[in-house]
């Protein structure tokens, strides 16, 4: 309704405003309403970043496309969790956290800026807005094709591989490895350095070879990633961990090329938001799963998510039909 460009920039100021109510609203429903609005640019921009990239890429294009925005969205990440990490070292838990949320409103602002000018210079460019909203006799509703709805269903089934153990993830390497938050922050840096430079031969050998087979790597090192972890027993073997849960980014960028193929031009955005709610909903309870059977075993938990995560690749393997086989709603018409 917004457009894609106008829609961005909500989702971007909604982020800023929850990182300036975790500074000032310091109390539990605080942290539920800066929660909410801070995952407004990871949730709510999701299906306008799609429709953005679908709208201006075709065919293998798009998987240069999301390759592209996958790394410029985790190279941040390479540097921000170091330096979290050294501010609440130095400055304690709650003064380094209030200096992290102040950084991340002046970066959250500078953001803003750049989509603002970004946008105003592309609509100088062309004669129409940035990927327009559809007007209400093109609009059509949302829907998953066959093929989607097996990919989603394989997916859920990582996701929750994924969910069970993430928020573990750093309770085990500071109370079970008695590692440092910086330590901790560093391997976190390797994860996503590893992902950023598993991207460039995926995405090259993609655009010549169907999707599948990447698609399928990926989820194998979700499933792999777990028990890496769980294995380890010192910070070297949880740097190695680490670099094994980069690698499940490897096909991250032909599975969301997939998901666009197989979504119809009219209702790409909401499409994309369908799956993903789906998938959300249906991973919601996936953490208090892991604090169940964290409280029985904390390896538990672990070894659960790689089962979820050998179910899913299964599933994956033998129902995902092959590039030859898959047409996708646009060509179809």
């Amino acid at each position: 309704r917004l457009g894609t460009g106008r829609a961005l920039l909500l989702f971007a100021s909604l982020t800023a405003v929850g990182f300036l109510v975790y500074l000032v609203w310091r109390s539990i429903p605080g942290v539920f309403a800066g929660l909410f609005l801070v995952m407004a640019w990871k949730s709510f921009g999701l299906p306008a970043t799609f429709a953005l990239v679908g709208e201006e890429l075709s065919g293998s294009q798009r998987i240069v496309g999301f390759t592209v925005q996958s790394i410029l969205r985790r190279l941040p990440i390479v540097i921000a969790p170091p330096l979290g990490g050294l501010l609440i070292e130095r400055l304690g838990m709650a003064e380094g956290m209030r200096t992290g949320f102040a950084i991340s409103i002046v970066l959250a602002a500078a953001m803003l800026y750049g989509l603002r000018s970004a946008f105003r210079s592309q609509r100088s460019a062309r004669t129409s807005p940035l990927v327009p909203a559809f007007s209400s006799e093109k609009r059509r509703k949302a829907s998953l094709d066959p093929t989607l709805k097996r990919l989603l269903f394989a997916d859920i089934l990582i996701r929750l591989c994924e969910g069970l153990p993430d928020v573990f993830l750093v309770v085990w390497a500071i109370e079970i490895l008695r590692l440092t938050p910086s330590q901790f922050g560093l391997a976190t840096s390797i994860l996503m350095t590893t992902a950023i430079l598993s991207y460039f031969p995926a995405a090259a050998l993609a655009r010549h070879v169907e999707k599948k087979p990447f698609v399928l790597l990926t989820f194998l090192f979700f499933t792999l990633f777990p028990l890496a972890v769980v294995l380890s027993r010192s910070f070297v073997h949880l740097l190695a961990a680490y670099i094994v849960g980069g690698l499940r980014e490897v096909g991250e960028p032909a599975r969301k090329a997939l998901i666009v193929d197989l979504a119809a031009r009219e209702a790409r955005g909401r499409t994309v938001g369908l799956y993903y709610s789906i998938r959300g909903f249906a991973v919601a309870g996936a953490a208090a799963v892991g604090g169940a059977l964290w409280t029985i075993r904390p390896s538990l938990t672990f070894y659960a998510a790689a089962g979820l995560g050998v179910l899913g690749t299964a599933f994956a393997a033998f129902t995902l039909p092959s590039r030859s086989n898959v047409v996708a709603p646009e060509a179809a018409r």
